[in-house]
């Protein structure tokens, strides 16, 4: 695996390893190298659906852009996004998009094909530290099961 992505991938991983009483998922953005936003999942916490980690993303790299638009950029998430956070990553015309563990439920792309009912064209990458990252998953949900 290529060196940058495997290192942009553990920054997410320590997004999502900050995540408290909530699913942990953390994402980066990243443009020409420079990390542009870091955030993890509250939604538990601040009682907003809305709260994922790759919406504060987002949000986070269009003000350092002062641009929506977030076309030459690549984020990496630990868990492939939900349908809501994939359209908004496809609308945000992201790049390339990186992910660790698959959802098998409710993946946007591998699941729902979400990326298939858009004009944009995103290129999807999923299994980077895929194992890490299933831990994580399988650490939290253990914990809430026991």
């Amino acid at each position: 695996m290529n060196k940058e992505i495997n290192y942009y991938m553990n920054l997410a991983i320590e997004q999502a390893n900050k995540v408290v009483g909530e699913i942990p998922v953390g994402a980066v953005i990243v443009k020409d190298g420079q990390i542009l936003a870091q955030s993890h999942n509250t939604k538990e916490k601040d009682n907003d659906i809305t709260s994922h980690a790759e919406i504060f993303a987002i949000r986070e790299a269009s003000k350092q852009l002062n641009n929506w638009r977030l076309e030459q950029c690549d984020m990496y998430v630990t868990l492939e996004p939900c349908p809501m956070c994939g359209w908004a990553i496809m609308q945000s015309r992201i790049k390339n998009l990186y992910f660790g563990s698959y959802d098998n439920r409710y993946g946007a792309f591998s699941k729902m094909a979400l990326d298939n009912v858009s004009e944009y064209k995103i290129k999807i990458f999923g299994g980077i530290c895929e194992e890490n990252c299933d831990k994580i998953l399988q650490d939290f949900f253990s914990d809430l099961r026991n």
